[in-house]
């Protein structure tokens, strides 16, 4: 561990031992960008608190599903990684148990005194809500908590499908452990802790996947099966990135608005669960769905059967994809991420807010990737879906043409490139060097 206050911070960031803790989190030629990123974080924070000595650097990053698109809440299998894109925050803690924290996005500071642990209607939706949320939780289990001071900057936009709200829980949860209980909180328990505080005081039915794969770092295969304990099995494999550039593509419209229609999967997928006494699909056979579908159609609906089909489907096909990247056949791989593409658009029914039919920005961005992509490389529905973004792997010889069609369509900087790091969030303070 290393101890980091106001005298040797300017040191440290220019320190060998700094240089090689970015090279574990960020790809060698993005070094200097991520440097000047955190020394603007310092030097903002510096002049916001100059009061506080004490410093604590944090990394969480953003997430990228691989597979598994809306299994988690049932029970399901799901294959996630984190990636290079995250949110950096500089933490001091205070004498008291006022959370203050600025964030570059924003031009006031949100303020939470966590004494009050009663959930606040009117900050539902709000980080605030989060903030309070992680607090009530972690004192209700016991733990400790207090105040702190931060200053933060995040290249997880809101809205990019790559879960900015996850990543903003597991950096509030491991500041309240790092600086309050000597990280004493288990891994899985954190988080625990951020999805309740997104589920209860947020006021958005999530899964667990988002936090577990930010929390985990690198590639991890999580099964659902017992929601209090699942199943996490790190994916020991160098992605096979060589030849590919791995990218996000954003059609320009959040999802930040989608609460509902994401509720509405689960709900249909628990509805049929139900009828066979279950609280969720896990468990339930292709077959068993497939001899009741006039019952079910009947009393749920037709897109509720399908999206209990897209469950079934999925699940199977995670197992699939775990075993392609463990035996490193990237060409299966691909053909798989299609495959979950492909069931997410037909049978799932999210490429596309149903409120908003004639908004397509999703569909349209897919079947340009059709058109230019074809055989080299894979895409489909990134995320939550309805709006957002889509997850796309290029040919490198194909890059520069797709990128030239996506920004002609949605903009500059409308496609992101994207690399799977190996560390989930991360006290910097306590990162050996290498």
């Amino acid at each position: 561990m290393v101890k980091i206050n106001k005298r040797n911070i300017d040191n440290f960031l220019d320190s060998n031992m700094f240089a090689s803790i970015i090279l574990e989190l960020y790809p060698e030629s993005r070094q200097g960008e991520h440097k000047g990123r955190y020394t603007h974080a310092v030097r903002k924070f510096n002049k916001l608190f100059p009061n506080s000595d004490e410093l604590f650097i944090f990394s969480s990053p953003g997430r990228t599903e691989l597979g598994g698109n809306h299994t988690d809440h049932n029970g399901g299998i799901v294959l996630a990684a984190v990636i290079d894109l995250d949110i950096i925050a500089v933490v001091s803690p205070r004498n008291d148990t006022t959370v203050v924290l600025y964030s570059e996005d924003y031009r006031e500071p949100f303020i939470v005194n966590i004494d009050d642990t009663k959930i606040h209607p009117e900050e539902k939706g709000k980080t605030e809500a989060l903030i309070r949320g992680i607090a009530s939780r972690i004192k209700e289990k016991g733990y400790k908590t207090g105040g702190f001071n931060a200053y933060c900057m995040s290249n997880v936009k809101v809205g990019s499908g790559l879960s900015s709200s996850a990543s903003f829980e597991l950096l509030i949860s491991t500041v309240f452990n790092r600086l309050f209980n000597n990280c004493s909180i288990p891994t899985i328990e954190l988080c625990h802790i951020s999805q309740y505080a997104e589920n209860v005081f947020f006021g958005k039915p999530c899964g667990l996947m988002d936090q577990i794969s930010i929390a985990y770092g690198g590639i991890v295969g999580i099964d659902f099966k017992d929601f209090s304990n699942p199943l996490i099995t790190n994916i020991k494999t160098d992605f096979p990135e060589k030849g590919y550039g791995l990218f996000i593509v954003n059609t320009g419209k959040g999802h930040e608005s989608l609460t509902d229609e994401y509720a509405s999967i689960t709900a249909e997928m628990k509805s049929v669960a139900g009828y066979f006494n279950r609280d969720v699909l896990r468990g339930i056979t292709l077959g068993q769905l497939i001899e009741n579908i006039q019952s079910l159609t009947r009393m749920f609906g037709d897109r509720a059967f399908l999206r209990a089909y897209h469950f079934i489907m999925e699940n199977s096909r995670v197992l699939k994809q775990i075993e392609a990247l463990k035996n490193r056949n990237f060409d299966l791989f691909l053909r798989l991420v299609k495959e979950s593409g492909d069931s997410s658009q037909k049978w799932l029914q999210n490429s596309f807010n149903p409120s908003d039919p004639a908004s397509q920005q999703l569909n349209i961005a897919l079947a340009l990737s059709e058109a230019v992509i074809g055989r080299d490389g894979a895409y489909r529905v990134h995320g939550g879906g309805f709006s957002g973004t889509i997850q796309v792997y290029i040919r490198d010889f194909l890059v520069d043409k797709y990128t030239s069609f996506i920004e002609n369509l949605f903009g500059k900087n409308s496609i992101s490139p994207i690399k799977i790091r190996n560390m989930g969030v991360v006290c910097i303070n306590d990162m050996p060097e290498h």
